[in-house]
């Protein structure tokens, strides 16, 4: 059943909106927070180097503080902040859709979980496809196969 439901469109709306309104909060309250978010979906502006984007995992976490924090910004249901990356700081505005964003994080700790995976062209292919539910497991296998995610469960 939970699979019928993260994937609806409307579902996905409703955790848009938390997501969007769990950072307006954070930015009124000037709190730093981090996203654990799908890279695929993140975009650099300027691209970053290959030795830079080769280092990201499937999930990445950004960690806005500082000037990273001070730049951010929700346009168009989007996150967007400016960091730099790198051992030479190399600066980049960073796009981030906020239905990629599949955590927030405070002091190493889960306060939003993303389970939608509804995609905008889902609506016909999931019609097709009811036995292709994989996704939210892999995800979930990849976040817990990496060691360093050990310390956002406890």
């Amino acid at each position: 059943m939970l699979e019928h439901i993260i994937d609806e469109a409307e579902f996905a709306k409703i955790m848009q909106n938390s997501i969007q309104n769990v950072i307006i909060h954070f930015f009124g309250k000037e709190q730093n927070f981090g996203i654990l978010c799908k890279i695929e979906e993140v975009h650099f502006n300027p691209s970053l180097p290959e030795s830079i984007n080769s280092e990201f995992r499937p999930l990445t976490l950004f960690f806005l503080a500082g000037y990273t924090f001070d730049t951010a910004r929700i346009e168009d249901d989007i996150l967007i902040f400016e960091a730099g990356f790198g051992s030479d700081n190399y600066g980049s505005v960073v796009s981030v859709p906020l239905l990629s964003i599949m955590q927030i994080i405070i002091d190493e700790t889960p306060v939003l979980i993303n389970l939608s995976v509804y995609k905008e062209s889902q609506g016909e292919q999931k019609e097709v496809k009811k036995e292709d539910d994989t996704g939210v497991e892999n995800s979930m296998a990849s976040f817990l196969n990496n060691p360093e995610n050990s310390k956002f469960l406890k």
